[in-house]
Protein backbone atom coordinates (compact mmCIF):
# COMPACT_ATOMS: atom_id res chain seq x y z
CA UNK A 1 0.00 0.00 0.00
CA UNK A 2 1.79 3.37 -0.91
CA UNK A 3 1.44 6.19 2.03
CA UNK A 4 -0.75 7.98 0.12
CA UNK A 5 -3.83 5.40 0.29
CA UNK A 6 -2.86 4.56 3.20
CA UNK A 7 -3.15 7.80 4.49
CA UNK A 8 -6.36 8.18 2.28
CA UNK A 9 -7.81 5.28 4.99
CA UNK A 10 -6.97 6.77 8.79
CA UNK A 11 -9.66 6.74 10.59
CA UNK A 12 -10.37 6.49 14.41
CA UNK A 13 -12.68 3.73 16.00
CA UNK A 14 -15.53 5.21 17.69
CA UNK A 15 -17.14 2.39 20.24
CA UNK A 16 -20.35 4.00 20.84
CA UNK A 17 -20.97 4.45 16.87
CA UNK A 18 -19.95 0.48 15.96
CA UNK A 19 -22.20 -0.94 19.47
CA UNK A 20 -24.69 1.11 18.06
CA UNK A 21 -24.64 -1.31 14.85
CA UNK A 22 -24.69 -4.41 16.69
CA UNK A 23 -28.42 -5.57 17.11
CA UNK A 24 -27.87 -8.41 19.30
CA UNK A 25 -26.56 -9.84 22.50
CA UNK A 26 -23.20 -12.66 22.16
CA UNK A 27 -22.21 -11.50 19.28
CA UNK A 28 -18.73 -10.00 18.92
CA UNK A 29 -17.86 -7.97 16.17
CA UNK A 30 -14.73 -7.10 14.72
CA UNK A 31 -13.60 -3.31 15.05
CA UNK A 32 -9.66 -3.83 14.60
CA UNK A 33 -6.42 -5.87 14.17
CA UNK A 34 -2.77 -5.83 15.53
CA UNK A 35 -0.41 -8.89 14.28
CA UNK A 36 -2.89 -12.14 14.98
CA UNK A 37 -5.11 -10.14 17.49
CA UNK A 38 -8.54 -8.87 17.24
CA UNK A 39 -10.63 -6.14 18.97
CA UNK A 40 -13.80 -7.25 19.16
CA UNK A 41 -16.85 -4.96 20.99
CA UNK A 42 -19.53 -6.98 22.02
CA UNK A 43 -22.95 -6.28 23.64
CA UNK A 44 -24.42 -8.52 26.67
CA UNK A 45 -26.95 -9.45 29.12
CA UNK A 46 -27.69 -12.41 31.04
CA UNK A 47 -26.08 -16.01 31.65
CA UNK A 48 -23.26 -17.37 29.42
CA UNK A 49 -22.34 -20.74 29.18
CA UNK A 50 -18.86 -22.55 30.85
CA UNK A 51 -15.80 -22.55 28.79
CA UNK A 52 -12.97 -22.03 28.32
CA UNK A 53 -9.91 -21.16 25.56
CA UNK A 54 -7.22 -23.87 25.92
CA UNK A 55 -4.76 -22.30 23.98
CA UNK A 56 -5.33 -18.47 24.81
CA UNK A 57 -5.20 -15.39 27.63
CA UNK A 58 -8.69 -13.71 26.69
CA UNK A 59 -9.22 -9.48 27.90
CA UNK A 60 -12.35 -8.14 28.76
CA UNK A 61 -12.66 -4.18 28.84
CA UNK A 62 -15.65 -2.79 30.20
CA UNK A 63 -17.12 0.03 28.28
CA UNK A 64 -20.41 0.31 29.67
CA UNK A 65 -21.67 -1.62 33.00
CA UNK A 66 -21.09 -4.02 35.60
CA UNK A 67 -19.58 -7.53 33.99
CA UNK A 68 -18.88 -10.68 36.49
CA UNK A 69 -16.78 -13.28 35.32
CA UNK A 70 -17.72 -16.26 37.24
CA UNK A 71 -15.13 -19.12 38.03
CA UNK A 72 -15.69 -22.54 39.67
CA UNK A 73 -13.74 -21.17 42.93
CA UNK A 74 -15.27 -17.39 42.66
CA UNK A 75 -16.02 -14.45 40.64
CA UNK A 76 -14.58 -11.13 39.57
CA UNK A 77 -16.40 -7.83 39.18
CA UNK A 78 -15.15 -5.95 36.30
CA UNK A 79 -17.08 -2.21 36.21
CA UNK A 80 -16.76 0.78 33.78
CA UNK A 81 -13.22 1.59 32.63
CA UNK A 82 -11.67 -1.64 34.19
CA UNK A 83 -9.92 -5.05 32.75
CA UNK A 84 -9.57 -8.68 33.51
CA UNK A 85 -7.53 -11.09 31.62
CA UNK A 86 -8.81 -14.60 31.61
CA UNK A 87 -5.45 -16.74 31.74
CA UNK A 88 -5.75 -19.55 28.76
CA UNK A 89 -7.09 -22.97 30.15
CA UNK A 90 -8.77 -21.27 32.91
CA UNK A 91 -12.88 -21.55 32.83
CA UNK A 92 -14.79 -18.91 32.89
CA UNK A 93 -18.98 -18.14 32.80
CA UNK A 94 -19.85 -14.15 31.99
CA UNK A 95 -22.60 -12.85 33.39
CA UNK A 96 -24.31 -9.10 32.99
CA UNK A 97 -27.29 -8.09 35.26
CA UNK A 98 -28.05 -5.71 32.60
CA UNK A 99 -26.56 -4.88 29.59
CA UNK A 100 -22.86 -4.65 29.61
CA UNK A 101 -20.12 -3.34 26.06
CA UNK A 102 -17.42 -4.38 26.50
CA UNK A 103 -14.07 -5.30 24.04
CA UNK A 104 -12.46 -8.42 23.48
CA UNK A 105 -9.03 -8.64 22.89
CA UNK A 106 -7.80 -11.76 21.40
CA UNK A 107 -6.23 -14.10 18.67
CA UNK A 108 -7.89 -14.28 15.23
CA UNK A 109 -10.10 -17.26 15.01
CA UNK A 110 -11.19 -17.98 19.14
CA UNK A 111 -14.13 -19.12 19.31
CA UNK A 112 -16.14 -16.83 21.85
CA UNK A 113 -17.42 -20.62 23.13
CA UNK A 114 -14.57 -22.07 23.40
CA UNK A 115 -14.53 -25.55 22.85
CA UNK A 116 -17.88 -26.17 24.30
CA UNK A 117 -19.74 -25.01 20.95
CA UNK A 118 -23.52 -25.19 20.90
CA UNK A 119 -26.26 -22.49 19.89
CA UNK A 120 -24.04 -19.44 21.68
CA UNK A 121 -21.50 -19.73 19.42
CA UNK A 122 -21.07 -16.58 17.37
CA UNK A 123 -19.37 -16.39 14.18
CA UNK A 124 -15.86 -15.37 13.89
CA UNK A 125 -14.34 -12.54 11.51
CA UNK A 126 -17.71 -10.95 11.50
CA UNK A 127 -16.18 -6.72 11.09
CA UNK A 128 -18.62 -3.98 12.02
Amino acid sequence: MSEASAAATRQSINFQEKLGKIEGFWQPRVVAEMNDYQFKLVRIEGDFIWHDHPETDEAFIVLEGQLRIDFRDGAVQIGLGEMFVVPKGVEHKPFAEQEVRMMLIEPRGTLNTGHEGGERTAPNDLWI
